[in-house]
């Protein structure tokens, strides 16, 4: 009988169960040798947990279309905002659709497989930290990241083509039916604000480029920046009650503070970089619960 007591008492108590978590990441590039493997090594860490995609998961609709399902198909909730290599129209690309047109069969892609994209009704997240309303956002951008030393569009384009350092985007990714991609970008960002602006408490604004323009000053080519988002938006942070800021495109992981708010860039990026730095053991970034460390 004794012997028993002390086994009983010894005995450890069950481990509370983990909370549910928001969890992001972008820039998955699931065409490159070897990140294919990275998305199939994504899992959640409870049945409850969401997923913020945040662009850039391949360059066709089919293989953004398997990637999506895949993830759909383990967390409780997916996000998708599009990056620029979803609007890229490939010449060897079945679909041959541009601009808002390609944009608007992925949005019947993703609300098929019922993945929330910027033209829904914004999730709120219910989980530890909230609620909170998960904003998905698709903005653009319109060349106002100046290059050093320039003060237009044109100026920044001319300089960028003498460095040699010019976007993909500019013989890949369509406008139509907008003139011009900062003319798109413009009606995109009167859309976000307005459906922003009716949005009561606090927000994570998910967008495939960074709402501020101090994340692009560490480029290792300046110039780049012109493609990486628009000043419009470098008070939504504040003016929308962030509780944080969900951002790709740079393939520079890392957290930075704007105003108190916390910006976190969760891209994987292409092989040749991620390769070159000490890979984590789980490459989803936790958004909610807000990280002890951030």
């Amino acid at each position: 009988m004794a012997g028993t007591i002390g086994a009983e008492s010894a005995a450890a108590p069950d481990p509370a169960p983990e909370e549910p978590r928001l969890l992001a990441v972008s820039d998955l590039h699931v065409s490159h040798s070897g990140n294919r493997e990275v998305l199939e090594g994504l899992y959640p860490h409870t049945a409850d947990d969401w997923l913020i995609v945040a662009g850039d998961v391949a360059e066709t609709p089919a293989a953004v279309e398997s990637a999506l399902s895949l993830l759909r198909g383990r967390f409780a909730e997916v996000l998708w905002v599009p990056g620029n290599h979803e609007l890229w129209t490939t010449p060897r690309d079945p679909s041959q659709l541009r601009g808002a047109e390609r944009y608007a069969q992925l949005v019947d892609i993703c609300r098929g497989m019922g993945v929330h994209t910027p033209e829904d009704p914004y999730p709120v997240w219910r989980g530890t930290g909230g609620p909170v309303t998960v904003a998905p956002l698709f903005t653009l951008y319109d060349y106002t990241f100046h290059s050093p030393g320039t003060s237009s569009k044109e100026e920044g384009l001319a300089y960028a083509r003498s460095t040699g350092v010019v976007c993909t985007d500019e013989f890949m990714l369509h406008p139509d039916p907008y003139p011009s991609l900062d003319e798109w970008c413009r009606a995109r960002l009167e859309y976000s604000e307005r459906r922003l602006s009716s949005v009561t408490g606090p927000t994570v604004l998910v967008n495939h480029y960074p709402l501020v323009r101090e994340p692009t000053d560490v480029l290792y080519y300046p110039e780049f920046a012109q493609w990486c988002g628009s000043v419009h938006t470098a008070d939504w942070h504040t003016r929308f009650d962030a509780a944080a800021v969900v951002y790709g495109h740079l393939h520079i992981p890392r957290v930075t503070h704007h105003d108190g708010v916390r910006f976190q860039e969760v891209s994987v990026g292409y092989p040749r970089e991620w390769k070159r730095r000490p890979v984590p053991d789980n490459r989803l970034y936790q958004v909610l619960p807000a990280p002890l460390e951030y």
